[in-house]
């Protein structure tokens, strides 16, 4: 003879998809007062306050590896979620998520790339909370990927960055230039490293990418020059790769060289000139000169592969003569 939890767990299992949160937790609770027979069995379970499930889920994601900005980042979009729907996590349907993110793109005139990042941060917690069995199932499953326009990103020409080159007027932003155009490494990264860090003889360098994950990097003989040339010029004992430019002397914030970089650009009159802008340069000569996607992958400290896909533009001029080549 069955079991009766196993029974109610295979009523619940062909309701499942039927059934809202609210619903099965209902159903839940009534098959258990029936089939226990236990007098004044409550008929709702006992839940804990969205905020508890909030950093809970928050606790898991930095045991994963997440980085304090995402999780910020998280924490953010799911409160704003809490306050506008105002219900309880585990009674939330597919429709007030629809709803929320109709409303959401309507009052804040945000793109469909920004509502997505909405949909898919909601969907990681309520995935989450539905693989710790505080939910039966996710409401967000029923609501797919929103479809973006993509925009072909720029990338640096060979003339902009011999231009950057050239209109760098310290030995200091010339070799940043050169570290973030012959690595491919995030800003972040760059200006974590130490002078320790970096192998001269064998022109590498570990860093510390997201999700505290370690990763080679490489880097070519015109950087090495001017690296070294940056190093030999400071009389400092900060153990930081790169540092302000005055006194006292500390390491380099992302900021500072975002604000380097594009003081840079406007002089030089160069369009957008960002440190991320090098890294899709690297990406998309990489791909577009035969370096293997999975290599590009490692090489850029991707976890997936449709990451890496997405910084890879591929140079439309090569496209033009492999049309010519092979089919024209």
């Amino acid at each position: 003879m069955q079991g009766k939890q196993s029974l109610m767990l295979d009523i619940e299992r062909l309701m499942v998809q039927v059934l809202d949160n609210a619903q099965m937790e209902r159903l839940h609770a009534v098959l258990e007062y029936c089939l226990f027979d236990v007098e004044n069995l409550p008929l709702e379970r006992a839940h804990l306050s969205n905020d508890e499930y909030l950093e809970r889920f928050v606790s898991a994601k930095r045991l994963e590896g997440c980085s304090e900005k995402s999780l910020r980042y998280y924490s953010a979009t799911i409160q704003r979620f809490f306050v506008n729907v105002n219900k309880v996590v585990t009674r939330v349907t597919t429709d007030d998520l629809r709803a929320y993110l109709s409303s959401y793109q309507l009052t804040s005139r945000a793109g469909k790339t920004t509502i997505d990042n909405v949909r898919r941060i909601l969907s990681s917690f309520f995935s989450w909370l539905e693989v710790e069995d505080y939910i039966l199932k996710s409401p967000v499953r029923r609501i797919r990927k929103i479809k973006s326009t993509k925009t072909v990103k720029e990338t640096y020409t060979d003339e902009a960055l011999e231009r950057m080159r050239d209109g760098c007027r310290e030995l200091r932003d010339l070799a940043i230039v050169d570290m973030l155009a012959s690595t491919g490494m995030r800003v972040g990264e760059l200006v974590r490293l130490n002078r320790d860090d970096v192998d001269f003889e064998a022109r590498e360098c570990i860093v510390l990418g997201k999700g505290d994950k370690e990763r080679r990097v490489y880097f070519d003989a015109r950087t090495k020059l001017h690296l070294q040339a940056y190093l030999e010029s400071r009389d400092d004992d900060n153990p930081a790769l790169f540092i302000s430019l005055c006194k006292p002397f500390r390491r380099l914030q992302i900021s500072g060289v975002e604000i380097r970089l594009r003081e840079l650009g406007r002089r030089l009159d160069i369009n957008k000139v960002h440190p991320h802008k090098f890294r899709r340069t690297l990406a998309t000569r990489a791909i577009d000169k035969g370096m293997p996607i999975e290599q590009v992958q490692v090489l850029l400290g991707h976890q997936k592969i449709d990451t890496t896909l997405q910084y890879a533009m591929v140079d439309q001029r090569n496209v033009r003569n492999s049309h010519r080549r092979y089919i024209a």
